[in-house]
């Protein structure tokens, strides 16, 4: 049965302007952290291959946004990933954290400039500890798109995260991709994990500045 309303045009009236204070389990999430920590495991010719990397996140508040009347709050965010041996960039990672306070429901949105794409879902309550989302290839909801090449020499079938918060205000997490890689059987767990700690705080989204500068309107 759909729980989707009759109007879906509507858009809500009483938004929270402060999406810091409504970010339920994501809230832990905001600011700018920093690891130099993590490890990768990757599927190479000879096999697989560890690597461990530095990483640099960023997520910062974006103003509430409104699908009619489903209302979303979330973080934008940057990832920059490169190795102690090589300064140019290992991965690179755009998209937003999503929270529906009405429903639980958690996303994650995905782009690297490899020509791939993700949207990755899952629920959660607004004190949980842990969360976690995930997309499958071919669900028109929760899914996986890529480029030709990727699709034919490292299919990406599934994709998850894992996130845990620290009673130390560091945050862990472990992904899990499953690559179809041509010529080799099974599917090859290509994972990665790491423990951020924070370095900045997360600036307020651009709203609740204009609001406090008697701007908005």
């Amino acid at each position: 049965m759909s729980t989707i309303p009759d109007d879906i045009f509507t858009e809500p009236e009483d938004v929270a302007p402060d999406t810091l204070a409504n970010l339920g389990p994501l809230r832990r999430l905001a600011g700018v952290w920093q690891s130099d920590k993590g490890v990768d495991v990757s599927p190479k010719a000879d096999g697989p291959e560890r690597r461990v990397f530095r990483e640099h996140i960023r997520m910062e508040p974006c103003d509430p946004q409104a699908n009619g009347p489903q209302l979303l709050y979330g973080l934008r965010y940057h990832i920059h990933i490169n190795t102690p041996e090589e300064a140019i960039t290992f991965h690179d990672q755009v998209g937003y954290w999503l929270w529906e306070p009405a429903t639980g429901l958690i996303m994650q949105t995905i782009a690297i400039p490899r020509g791939q794409v993700v949207l990755a879902g899952g629920k959660a309550a607004p004190d949980d500890k842990r969360i976690s989302v995930e997309a499958k290839r071919g669900d028109t909801r929760f899914g996986i798109c890529s480029t030709t090449f990727l699709e034919e020499a490292f299919r990406t079938d599934y994709y998850r995260i894992d996130i845990t918060f620290n009673d130390d205000d560091s945050w862990t997490y472990v992904t899990r991709t499953d690559l179809a890689v041509r010529g080799k059987e099974p599917a090859f767990n290509h994972h990665d994990t790491n423990t951020l700690r924070r370095v900045g705080p997360a600036a307020p989204n651009p709203l609740v500045g204009l609001l406090k500068d008697g701007k908005a309107g």
